[in-house]
């Protein structure tokens, strides 16, 4: 698969951050696992303001980038033990089996561990209602450990490599 593109889909609402870096590493370490390839970034708060104007060009567009993509990376905060709204309302844009055919990997960041199977609980089910092939663990990366982010995405993906090979 060497040239497969993963896309990082970030929900958070303030681009730039914490959360697209730990999203970025997590694509990069996925193309690396597939043979190679590129990443592509994708904040949704470029297009927030947008989400609820059913029929947008702009978020239809991407929407359809999203579902062509063979391998995307969702990524957001952890708001109140699950994902953002951010993430949800452009989620919603699809229908049932809107994702099938792409593999989907969730991935949360957030300050405490009490919140760790948020990506299992929360965004799997989300995901693979969408028609998503989540083959992989979730990943969940605390705030503390962004320090040593590329060891914690190495450990992830040691566990990975077999499911997306």
């Amino acid at each position: 698969m060497t040239d497969v593109v993963v896309r990082a889909v970030i929900g958070n609402p303030n681009p730039g951050g914490r959360t697209t870096t730990v999203g970025e590493a997590v694509a990069a370490k996925a193309a690396e696992l597939l043979g190679g390839g590129s990443t592509e970034t994708i904040e949704l708060a470029t297009i927030a303001a947008h989400l609820f104007e059913w029929g947008n060009d702009d978020v239809k567009a991407l929407t359809e980038t999203v579902a062509a993509s063979t391998v995307n990376v969702f990524a957001c905060p952890t708001y109140k033990a699950t994902y953002t709204g951010l993430l949800k309302a452009f989620l919603d844009n699809y229908g049932n089996d809107g994702l099938a055919g792409t593999i989907a990997i969730p991935v949360m960041v957030g300050a405490t561990p009490r919140h760790a199977l948020a990506t299992e609980v929360h965004m799997r089910p989300l995901l693979v209602e969408l028609g998503a092939s989540v083959p992989t663990r979730g990943l969940y990366v605390l705030e503390s450990e962004l320090d040593t982010l590329d060891d914690v995405v190495a450990d992830w993906a040691a566990g990975a490599a077999v499911a997306l090979a």
